[in-house]
């Protein structure tokens, strides 16, 4: 086992910079965070039901805010990482609570007339319950009455089950108010690419590394991810844009912004409390256009008019914002400025990087160029903890202008591998080239290092002396970065070029209750992703499927290795009819049971040929989680 090394003297010299021009006298942040607190956690973990440890509030004790940053770790993000770690329940304002650094996301309480509305139950349903929790425990146990989502994420909904049942749902007990649209959000970002963006947020998230400061010290959005349960209860009721209803006593005037945050989104106000809840919209930190573990880009464009919209509808009346990550803000004049400043980072984004493309410049180029005028760059909630100038940028380049620059050189290039083998040749060799690198490593330029030497891992993996300096190279990059995610990014790799993939318990995004919420229209789309084309080769297949409990049908045709499929709809000379319930689908997609042993026990009924069905369902890949990212 390699561990981690030293900061260079590059790297302590551009951290100590920084405290030539950031406010770090400015403190107010540190006050705000600690407001209204009530009490701590008893407990120093959360559990799950097996005793494995879901959460642990000791994880950060290293980070506190007597202390000055240490040499590994970028000064800006130690002092969010310090204030990412207030935990605890706080009031934000009369009948407004907060549980904070439960999780990466906060959960919030609202007193209404007769009960409380729990809004975004956190991402583990263990983690949910130990949040209401602390709430009763210094507040007066009431039911819940409903339950809100603000957005699609999973940090935003995945906790539910641990605050109500979904008896209490379907009964009319409790509603769930969710944006339009929410469960498609959900269920396309999360299933169709979960395997492969599960992998990608353990790098984003740091879930690999050891919290210490030359590994994990948060997200820049909080400090780290529950590992419990996740969870999902379908919304009762879904919200429309402009949209104004009355929960329990207090009216709740909604405004529907897609294509921000997320897919799905909404922001609210509560005029009798002077509250405006801005879902994930505004944070303390620049936020993602692109998420680095893989999701759809959003919309500079749209974020920075929906905020503006959020202005104007009730910028002159909000007394308190509060968000779904970070603290709230106190004060009007404070809410319409940092919104306004929220708001025009985001066009400023999408203007100069279109400002620049219609020049000619391309995206690599563009993330180069962009850099914020002081007004914006220079305020605490306007950095880069979390999105960065660089991929934002970047990413928006992408949105209006795909992946290609327009120079035909860049049009067809070779993958990792074989452009590895000839950069490596073409350059003098492996040897040649780490030599050079060497030099400008002792130079300081640790990017231009992983750079070129990443061709070189890429042609040759095993090549020990290009791995070790090319993870000493993304080290200090990772040392230097102000992003939470960058850094994680870069001491991951790191670590994992060092020391190979270390097989860890992983998230499933296709969780149960994601399994039973998917309707079969979603459900066949994701079998057809599984399909191995090369395998399906010269195949055509024609299936009846037939769902005696929930009275559906489909046709389901394989052709072209390609599966398509149609609802309403079946085939007089299907090469099988398979008849079974949907639960009993579920569970074989949860591999809680097999198809042999539900055709054994009478489960499922197939007429005509049986074997092609097996041979269809044989065609149907799992994903290793652990593929290589570093490495080929």
């Amino acid at each position: 086992m390699i561990n981690p090394k030293d900061a260079t003297s590059v790297t302590v010299s551009k951290s100590e910079r920084l405290y030539t021009f950031l406010p770090f006298d400015n403190t107010q942040d540190f006050k705000d965070a600690k407001q209204g607190f009530i009490a701590s956690p008893s407990e120093k973990t959360i559990k799950n039901q097996n005793g494995d440890v879901v959460w642990d509030f000791t994880k950060y004790d290293y980070i506190n805010t007597d202390s000055k940053a240490p040499d590994t770790v970028n000064p800006s993000l130690w002092r969010q990482s310090e204030l990412a770690n207030i935990t605890g329940l706080f009031r934000v304002t009369e009948r407004i609570y907060q549980i904070r650094n439960f999780d990466i996301s906060n959960m919030t309480i609202i007193e209404g007339d007769t009960g409380i509305i729990v809004i975004d139950p956190l991402i583990s349903s263990e983690t949910a319950k130990a949040a209401l929790d602390l709430y009763f425990d210094h507040r007066p146990k009431k039911n819940i009455i409903a339950v809100i989502y603000s957005h699609s994420h999973t940090d935003h909904y995945g906790g539910v089950k641990g605050i109500v049942s979904e008896e209490d749902v379907q009964s009319g007990k409790v509603k769930i108010y969710a944006p339009m649209g929410f469960l498609d959000a959900t269920l396309s970002e999360f299933v169709m690419a979960g395997n492969a963006m599960s992998r990608r947020a353990a790098y984003m998230y740091g879930n690999l590394l050891s919290a210490n400061p030359k590994g994990q010290v948060g997200t820049g959005l909080g400090t780290t991810l529950s590992t419990g349960t996740i969870t999902l209860i379908p919304p009762t009721d879904s919200i429309k844009d402009d949209e104004t209803i009355n929960i329990d006593g207090l009216t709740f005037e909604f405004i529907f912004t897609p294509g921000t945050e997320a897919p799905s989104e909404m922001l609210w106000y509560i005029p009798q409390l002077k509250a405006l809840t801005i879902a994930e919209d505004f944070n303390h930190t620049l936020h993602n256009i692109y998420s680095l573990r893989g999701a759809t880009i959003r919309s500079a464009l749209d974020w920075s008019k929906d905020l503006h919209k959020a202005l104007n509808k009730w910028g002159d009346k909000a007394e308190v914002l509060y968000s779904m990550h970070t603290w709230p803000v106190w004060g009007n004049d404070n809410i319409i400025e940092c919104l306004k400043k929220e708001r025009d980072i985001y066009r400023y984004i999408n203007d100069q990087t279109l400002h620049l493309a219609n020049q000619g410049y391309t995206m690599d180029e563009i993330g180069d160029m962009v850099k914020l005028p002081d007004s914006l760059s220079n305020v605490w909630e306007n950095r880069g903890y979390y999105g960065t100038i660089n991929h934002n940028t970047r990413a928006t380049y992408v949105k209006y202008l795909g992946f290609f620059d327009g120079n035909p050189a860049t049009l067809h290039q070779y993958p990792p591998v074989e452009a590895g083998k000839r950069y490596v040749e073409f350059m003098g060799g492996a040897d040649a080239i780490i030599s050079k690198a060497r030099e400008y490593y002792n130079k300081g330029d640790y990017r231009w290092v992983a750079q070129v030497l990443n061709h070189v891992v890429f042609s040759d993996p095993d090549n020990s002396t290009a791995r070790e300096l090319e993870a000493d190279a993304l080290e200090q990059l990772g040392y230097q970065a102000e992003s939470g995610p960058w850094r994680n990014f870069y001491l991951t790799g790191a670590q994992e070029l060092r020391n190979g993939i270390v097989k860890r318990p992983a998230t499933n995004t296709v969780s149960p209750d994601t399994v039973k919420t998917m309707n079969l229209d979603s459900f066949f789309d994701y079998m057809a992703m599984r399909l191995d084309a090369s395998r399906a080769n010269d195949k055509i297949m024609t299936f009846n499927f037939v769902f005696p409990d929930i009275n559906e049908k489909y046709l389901v045709t394989l052709e072209n290795s390609v599966l398509n499929h149609t609802k309403d709809f079946q085939a007089q000379n299907a090469d099988a009819t398979v008849i079974l319930n949907r639960n009993t689908l579920n569970d074989i997609m949860l591999r809680q049971t097999s198809l042999d042993k539900e055709i054994s026990d009478g489960n499922i009924k197939i007429t005509n040929n049986q074997e092609n069905f097996k041979e269809l369902i044989s065609l149907l890949d799992t994903f290793d989680f652990w593929f290589n990212i570093v490495t080929p």
